[in-house]
């Protein structure tokens, strides 16, 4: 799966309940399940361009929200730096002994907890 599509099934994760039941539907088939469109427009009984103009129409409301919010940048960015956290806290657990050490294995449970 190309990074764009796992960026596109981002945004429909975090903003498909904005989109309409078709476009829902459509989208899922097509990034979700792997459907072609020629596959979508054949179970839906409408033209490969119809399923294409509402996956467009669903991504640019998908796009749009995006823009105007930017949750989705900020998740990709909190969780970058979750999985730094975790990095430096497991090169530092070696070096720390006694209640250091319990109190780094804590926090590096905690940010494990995050990444869930």
């Amino acid at each position: 799966m190309g990074s764009d599509t796992v960026y596109k099934t981002m945004l429909f994760d975090f903003f498909g309940d904005l989109l309409t039941e078709k476009q829902r539907e459509y989208f899922d088939l097509h990034y979700n399940e792997d459907l072609s469109l020629t596959e979508i427009a054949e179970q839906s009984g409408i033209s490969r361009q119809g399923v294409w103009d509402i996956i467009r129409r669903a991504e640019a409301t998908l796009l749009e929200t995006e823009e105007k919010t930017g949750v989705v940048r900020r998740f990709q960015e909190m969780r970058g730096v979750i999985s730094a956290a975790e990095e430096n806290l497991s090169e530092l657990l070696p070096l720390t002994e006694g209640r250091a050490r319990e109190l780094a294995t804590d926090l590096i449970s905690k940010v494990a907890d995050l990444k869930r």
